[in-house]
C-alpha cells in the first residue's frame, strides 16, 4: 500500500510539474502576443498535417471499403490546410481571427435574442454572456486586421495559464489526498536489551533478606 501511494504521489507530483511549465508559458505568451500568435498557428498548421498523413495512412489500409474515398478525401483537405497554415501562418491567423469575430459575433447576438425571447431562470446570466460575446467580436472586427496579431495568442496564452493552473490544482489535490490514504511508515524497533533488574545492586540472598524483613 505504502509503495504504491508513493508511485501515485510522484505522478501527481509530474502533473504539478508540468502544469508549472503550462502556467509558465501562458504568461510568456501573455506577454509576447505576436509570438504566441505565431507559435499557436504554426502548431496548428503540423497538427493538420501529421492528423492528415494519418488518416491518409488509414484511408490507404481501409480501401475497398465504402468510405474510402471520403477518408481519402478529408485526409487530404487536412493535408494541404497544414501545408498552407504552415506556409502562411499571418495570413492564415487573420482568417481564423475573422472567423472568431463572426463566431463570436453571432454567439453573443443568439444568446441576447434567446435571453429576452425565453427569459429563463437564468435571464440576468445568459444576457450578461451575449452582451460580452457581441462586445467581443464588435472589438476584434473593428480592429481587424491588426487584431490577428495578438487575438489567437491571446486566447492560446489564456489556454495554458488555465490549464496549467487546473493541473497544478489536481497534483497538489492528489498529493494531498493519497498522504491522508497512505498509512505511515512503521516505527523502528526498540533497540534496548531486556529490561533491567529494579535493583540491579542487590544479590539474590539479600534480596530474600529484604523480603522476609518486610514479611515481619
Amino acid at each position: 500500500m505504502r509503495r504504491q501511494g508513493k508511485k501515485l504521489s510522484r505522478g501527481f507530483s509530474w502533473l504539478a510539474v508540468l502544469g508549472a511549465l503550462l502556467v509558465i508559458g501562458g504568461i510568456v505568451g501573455l506577454v509576447y502576443t505576436g509570438a504566441a500568435t505565431l507559435t499557436s498557428m504554426l502548431l496548428f498548421g503540423w497538427l493538420l498535417l501529421i492528423g492528415g498523413a494519418v488518416g491518409l495512412l488509414q484511408a490507404v489500409q481501409s480501401r475497398g471499403t465504402s468510405y474510402f474515398w471520403l477518408a481519402a478525401v478529408v485526409a487530404a483537405l487536412n493535408i494541404a490546410a497544414g501545408v498552407v497554415v504552415i506556409r502562411h501562418p499571418e495570413g492564415s491567423a487573420e482568417a481564423l481571427t475573422m472567423f472568431a469575430a463572426l463566431l463570436f459575433l453571432t454567439g453573443g447576438l443568439f444568446r441576447l435574442v434567446g435571453s429576452v425571447v425565453v427569459r429563463g431562470p437564468q435571464f440576468g446570466w445568459t444576457l450578461l454572456q451575449g452582451a460580452f460575446g457581441l462586445l467581443l467580436g464588435l472589438l476584434v472586427l473593428f480592429d481587424w486586421p491588426h487584431s490577428s496579431r495578438y487575438v489567437l495568442g491571446l486566447f492560446f496564452s489564456l489556454a495554458l495559464l488555465f490549464d496549467g493552473l487546473g493541473l497544478i490544482a489536481i497534483g497538489v489535490g492528489g498529493r494531498r489526498i493519497v498522504s491522508m490514504v497512505t498509512p505511515p511508515e512503521p516505527l523502528p524497533e526498540s533497540s534496548a536489551g531486556p529490561s533491567a533488574d529494579p535493583s540491579p545492586g542487590l544479590s539474590p540472598e539479600s534480596s530474600e533478606s529484604v523480603r522476609d524483613q518486610s514479611n515481619n
